[in-house]
């Protein structure tokens, strides 16, 4: 059997007071490379918790989470950012775009971490804008792109690294329905590519693109 991409066993995340606050709690579950997964849940249920700790960007406090096979509970925080860095992209619902920099010079930003001879970085920045279909405004400033444009950027940044994971948090949240589904056809060619793909979202339209659904209602996760 290979090995899963994510694997969670018993994950918690409980936040110290006073008083407590527990945000995640007994979460078990694994997704296998090349699904695509969407996290739905009422505001409030830990979504977002669940998603930091996928990421690498919060610690749980209970349970055991393997990234490709690698228990992240192991690991001190340097080995845990090389590890972020090398296996996961996220796409945010604000595009977190740098004003000043062109698109270009916004995807080169994701490699200064990761050992990235600068001598490639353009060349790789800019594979990853043609990649989403955007190459010919490499050289425009975010105030020069649309909103479905700026998410494009941002979504070549999380590729760029050429991760094995992509977060997705509400990444349509911020675009007009047109917008939206030219953004939700390329995360679709992008699993369709075999990349594993986990989307938060409160939209049932955009959850049904999904080959699987996991509800968070809570701070408890369920399938389906």
């Amino acid at each position: 059997m290979s090995t899963p991409a994510i694997e969670l066993d018993g994950v918690g995340r409980t936040y110290p007071g006073p008083p407590p606050v527990t945000a995640l709690t007994g979460a078990t579950v694994r997704i296998d490379e090349g699904e695509f997964v969407a996290v739905v849940g009422p505001s409030g249920s830990g979504k977002s918790t669940f998603l930091n700790m996928l990421g690498l960007l919060d610690t749980p406090t209970a349970g055991t989470y393997r990234l490709g096979g690698v228990d992240t509970s192991l690991l001190g925080e340097d080995a845990r950012t090389g590890l972020r860095g090398a296996r996961i992209g996220f796409v945010f619902q604000s595009f977190h775009l740098m004003n000043h920099r062109s698109a270009v010079e916004n995807v080169e930003l994701a490699m200064l971490y990761q050992r990235v001879d600068p001598r490639d970085r353009t060349s790789r920045a800019r594979r990853a804008l043609e990649q989403v279909r955007l190459g010919h405004r490499a050289d425009a400033l975010p105030s020069q792109l649309s909103g479905g444009e700026r998410q494009r950027v941002a979504i070549a940044r999380a590729l760029v690294n050429r991760p094995s994971v992509l977060l997705c948090d509400e990444p349509t949240g911020n675009l007009d329905s047109a917008t939206a589904g030219d953004v939700l056809g390329l995360i679709d060619d992008l699993h369709a590519d075999g990349l594993t793909i986990l989307l938060i979202t409160h939209d049932p339209a955009v959850a049904a693109r999904a080959g699987r659904t996991l509800t968070i209602r809570d701070g408890r996760l369920t399938d389906g």
